[in-house]
Parts: structure tokens; sequence; C-alpha cells
């Protein structure tokens, strides 16, 4: 006869078995590679909703004896690679709100039909000429307050890449645009899912880092004027997915530099990044027209602008 504490053991084999075949099973439906439409994916995600609730490894799952998650998962892992789509970020959020989302997945796309940027813009990009990405990432240990800490990493992590792949003149434009000289090569769109209730009030949840650069592209719309590719700078086509997965490489690293030695080299970057910094520039604030001096950028993510006095900005207000 077994003692207690042996038959424990087999129980936590046979449930971290169950675990295992579980998470199999959650990452074969994530593989929607190549997916043709959103419509199919909403489809999908209905699909994998009820697998997942109405199963028996998840009612085993919520088990008091299961060890918890890590919390960190190498980002880009599942890689979810999709032939169209509205939004990487939709689809992402999708995964989240229906509680399928796995920290770490990274979900790319040939084409977004209504990608989002700043301020409600859309974001535009030409079927298999853009780099459209979205990663799921756990913000734990950062508060909801500290989201330009994550907001900063990435994109000191984007200007790196883009660096590597067209050479010098890459800036941060203020707050999130990638430029290249005085052209708009790509942008970070964060957006974040706070925890509600009494447990977990004010609780940072989940990050969904959407970015976009322009790959391929040789025209743009009038509206987007600005805008440049790497095809534009350099001459040569490049391969959007295999730079999405490179990508996935080096955010994990800026976040972890971020955690691991605090933000101030993180930020000291960014501002040194910073476009048209130290530079007087024309501004808009509602109605008004003027000229300031750009000084930098806040440690909370304000546009610091001398003109006669010294005044910060937050996002949309100039």
């Amino acid at each position: 006869m077994f003692s207690p504490f042996f038959s424990w053991i087999a129980d936590m084999i046979v449930l971290m078995i169950f675990e295992r075949c579980d998470n199999r099973a959650a990452l074969f439906l994530f593989r929607v590679d190549r997916d043709a439409s959103c419509s199919n994916n909403l489809r999908i995600f209905s699909f994998m909703f009820l697998v997942r609730h109405l199963n028996l490894f998840t009612l085993l799952k919520n088990s008091n004896l299961l060890p918890e998650r890590p919390l960190h998962r190498a980002p880009g892992m599942p890689f979810i690679e999709l032939q169209s789509v509205d939004s990487t970020n939709n689809y992402a959020l999708t995964m989240v709100h229906a509680g399928l989302a796995l920290q770490g997945t990274a979900v790319f796309a040939h084409q977004q039909v209504a990608g989002k940027g700043q301020r409600g813009k859309t974001w535009l990009s030409e079927k298999g000429s853009s780099l459209s990405l979205s990663l799921i990432m756990d913000p734990a240990p950062l508060e909801p307050h500290e989201q330009f800490r994550l907001s900063a990493c990435i994109a000191v992590a984007l200007c790196g890449l883009v660096r590597k792949y067209v050479g010098d003149n890459v800036s941060i434009k203020w707050p999130n645009d990638i430029y290249w000289q005085d052209r708009k090569a790509g942008g970070i769109l964060i957006e974040s899912v706070i925890g509600s209730g009494l447990n977990n009030s004010g609780e940072w949840k989940w990050a969904i880092a959407g970015i976009g650069l322009n790959i391929n592209q040789v025209s743009f719309p009038a509206e987007v004027a600005n805008a440049i590719s790497f095809r534009q700078i350099t001459g040569r086509n490049f391969l959007p997915a295999s730079i999405a997965r490179e990508l996935c490489e080096l955010i994990p690293q800026a976040f972890s530099d971020l955690i691991e030695n605090g933000f101030e080299h993180i930020y000291a970057t960014f501002n040194e990044l910073l476009y048209k910094n130290g530079q007087t520039v024309k501004l808009r604030e509602g109605n008004r027209v003027f000229q300031g001096t750009i000084k930098g950028v806040s440690g909370t993510g304000e546009l610091i602008v001398e003109h006669g006095i010294e005044r910060r900005y937050a996002v949309g207000e100039v």
C-alpha cells in the first residue's frame, strides 16, 4: 500500500501530464497560420473558447495542487502567422478577452486592412510589403503608471533593429513613431488591459505591443506622404516575417534589461534618439500654433517644450 505522500506524488504526475497535453492542444489551436480572413479567425476563436473552457484538462488545471505558470515566457512563441486580418492588435485583444492569452504570443499578419495607429489613426499596410506584429506581454512587475517604461524600451529596441537594416539617421518621434531622417518608417501602439474587481483592481494584466514597419512598399497614400520603407532607403527587398521573428528576440532582451537594470539607461537612450531634440519646431495645441524648443521627454512620457517657459505635454495635447 502506497503512503499518502507517494499517492500525492502520483496524482501530481498525472495532473502534470494532463497540463502538458492541454498546453499542446492549445498551441495546436493557436497555429492558425495563413488563415484567410478575420471572420474565419473569429469562428476559430469561438471554437477555441469552448474547447478551453469545457474540456476535462481545463477543469483539472484549476486544481490548487497544480503549480502556477511562469510569469514570463519568451515573446514570439507561439508565432501566429496570418495572411490577412483587420488588426493584429484586435486579434491579440480577442485572445486576451476570451481567456486564451499566452504570455509571449506573437501575432503577425501579411496584410492589415484596418490597422491601428496613434490617436485613432489607421495604420495602412500593403499585402506582403509591411511588418504588422502584435506581442502579448505580461508587464509584471511594472505598474499601470509605468506604461511609458515599457513603451520606451520597445521603441529603443525597435530603433536598434531598424538601424541594423537601414543604417544611421534613425530616431524616435514622440510619442511612438520611428523615423529615418524626416520620414516615418514605422510606429508602435501599446494597448493595455487593466484588471478590475476586488482582487485585481488597478493591476496591469496584459500589454498588447503593436508594431508596424514599412518594409517593401514603394508607394503610399497621399495622407502619409512622409512615409518611407526599408526598400526605398536601401534599394533591397526583405522578408517581413523574418524581421518580425528577429524583433521577437529583441523585445525580451530590452524588457529584461529594464527589469534587471532599471529604467535609467533606457530612458537616457530614448532621449538621445528623440527626433528634433534640442531643436525649435512648430507645434499645435488646439487651434493655436506656436514655436518651441524640444527639451526631451519626461520619465513619465510627457514631451518637454520650452517656449518662454518650460511646459510638459501629455500625448494628444500637442
